[in-house]
């Protein structure tokens, strides 16, 4: 039985850098395709950027792959993506694996969620030099410290960053994500959450995600957090985790 997936990546880490690792963990019986976010398609966003730009950047990837129907996984953006993607083509989709996504929806949010989001919300009235800081420390739990930059000089990619990060937001504030469409998904579905995440974000998503799927497996990865995700830091035990998802269906044949 041959497995196939898509992977997203979250907003800031390119999918080349994001998934190797588990890529290899998920074993050579395995096609996983890890694909880039649209909006970093070209130097700037796309002047009409919106999440039908990566809806459809999903189909375009599925048909070059030859996947008919496929497991898709999605990081933090990506997991966010990988949620409209759910909604509105739930025939192309075998399971649906959300690793802490960054959004899922604009309705029904619990008080907590949205006290959270409006946090994020003046992120953006902040310098350039200090966005980037306060939009990571509001993805982690309290004590948690913010992960070091990594050595060396900046990647030439991070300067997309920034405005991919106000791009795909935007587009999110703006999408009506149909959740009785999402909630009707007859695959399985999976969430990761790190316990060192924030929880009034990520714990409350989760909570309220479980109250909407009828197949819902909640896996808590103590040790971890947003920005030290199981995909990258346990990636053999996210990988038992998702074949335990991809084995209760059966897989594709194109």
């Amino acid at each position: 039985m041959r497995h196939q997936a898509i992977l997203l990546p979250g907003i800031v880490l390119p999918a080349e850098l994001a998934y190797p690792a588990l890529i290899e963990a998920l074993g050579a019986d395995v096609d996983a395709r890890a694909k880039e976010l649209e909006v970093y398609a070209g130097e700037e966003p796309p002047p009409d950027y919106e999440l039908e730009t990566e809806l459809a950047g999903i189909l375009r990837a599925a048909e070059a792959a030859g996947f008919s129907r496929f497991h898709l996984v999605g990081y933090s953006g990506g997991g966010a993506i990988s949620a409209a993607f759910a909604a509105r083509h739930p025939e192309r989709l075998l399971s649906l694996s959300l690793l802490e996504p960054a959004w899922v929806g604009n309705e029904g949010r619990s008080a907590r969620e949205l006290s959270v989001q409006a946090e994020f919300d003046r992120t953006w009235e902040l310098p350039e030099t200090e966005l980037m800081r306060r939009f990571v420390e509001l993805q982690l739990a309290p004590g948690v410290e913010p992960p070091a930059p990594p050595p060396g000089p900046t990647p030439q990619w991070m300067a997309k960053r920034p405005a991919g990060i106000k791009a795909l937001t935007g587009a999110f504030a703006v999408w009506e994500l149909d959740l009785d469409a999402l909630g009707a998904f007859p695959g399985p579905v999976y969430y990761a959450l790190g316990a060192r995440s924030n929880p009034d974000y990520f714990g409350a998503m989760a909570e309220r995600l479980g109250g909407l799927f009828g197949d819902y497996t909640l896996d808590v990865f103590e040790e971890r957090h947003h920005f030290d995700p199981p995909h990258r830091a346990e990636p053999e035990r996210l990988a038992a985790g998702l074949r335990e998802i991809w084995e209760r269906v059966p897989a594709a044949t194109g």
